[in-house]
């Protein structure tokens, strides 16, 4: 399941509570379209918003409505005993993997961040995928934790923050990992402004938040990239540099948020508060930018 396209759909909220019909509608459309995987409840799920049973019943729609399309779910806390009783109701509720990144309220060590990654790995059943996302964290993986990480039982991916601008360089930094993680352990790029760079470069999987709302484009853009095709990649990511230039001034969160309630796909306000959309002439700026994902 750790490969081509995993698309991460909003939980759009209202007044705090899931809009069940709005996420499960999300979630068919991913898997109508044919993703690879469906990453519910990542950050662009909300998930650290969530409590436990909203978290359980969110996954468990998600499941469902999946339709045999293989569902990831974040069960990421700053309590190790709450991540564990989080991988169990994910594990009840049907998930294919786990992803989990070390939040923490006093910064975590490398000896600390191994030893939350091992001991999850001992009482789970389903394949872990490492989340590395600083920006949220506030944790920096250096490429030899990576790899340690990689060959602890079930390991299944790691999901990269960063690759070098340089695409010599990125290309450099993912064939030296994936020439050093355990067999069967894929490399996977996040971040979507860099997305297609680090397919280009030899990434396995998109964990991706625009195809979590159009799949279809990122699809063709991921397609493209796995096969090689770096003409179409290009052309195709050229295009989404306008929206791209969004996601780098306010966050992927509120952007695709945002482009979910002009869709129509969710109703507003749809984030968990006191996060909002953007207003005013961005919004509307945003409406006409991100067109070309929807033709």
């Amino acid at each position: 399941m750790f490969t081509g396209l995993s698309a991460f759909p909003l939980t759009p909220l209202v007044k705090g509570e899931i809009d069940e019909k709005a996420f499960v509608a999300l979630i068919e459309a991913l898997a109508a379209a044919g993703v690879n995987s469906i990453g519910a409840l990542g950050s662009t799920g909300s998930y650290a918003y969530l409590t436990r049973e909203q978290r359980f019943a969110a996954t468990r729609l998600a499941v469902s409505a999946a339709a045999g399309v293989p569902v990831m779910t974040s069960i990421g806390s700053v309590n190790a005993e709450e991540i564990l009783r989080l991988a169990d109701d994910a594990q009840k509720a049907g998930v294919s993997g786990l992803l989990l990144a070390p939040l923490c309220y006093q910064k975590l060590t490398a000896e600390e961040v191994f030893r939350l990654y091992e001991r999850v790995c001992g009482e789970i059943s389903v394949p872990l995928c490492i989340y590395d996302n600083p920006a949220t964290s506030g944790f920096d993986f250096t490429d030899e934790l990576l790899v340690a990480l990689s060959a602890l039982p079930g390991m299944g991916s790691i999901k990269l923050g960063y690759i070098p601008a340089d695409p010599a360089e990125a290309s450099a930094r993912v064939t030296a990992l994936k020439s050093q993680v355990a067999e069967g352990v894929t490399i996977g790029i996040s971040g979507d402004a860099q997305s297609a760079a680090g397919l280009l470069a030899g990434c396995d999987v998109w964990y991706s938040v625009l195809g979590g709302l159009f799949p279809d484009y990122c699809l063709r853009l991921t397609q493209a990239a796995l096969r090689g095709d770096v003409e179409e990649t290009r052309r195709l990511n050229d295009a989404l540099e306008p929206l791209w230039g969004f996601f780098r001034r306010y966050g992927s969160l509120r952007v695709i948020a945002t482009v979910a309630e002009l869709t129509g796909r969710v109703a507003a306000p749809c984030l968990p508060f006191p996060l909002q959309t953007l207003v005013g002439e961005e919004r509307e700026v945003l409406g006409q930018v991100c067109r070309p994902v929807q033709a």
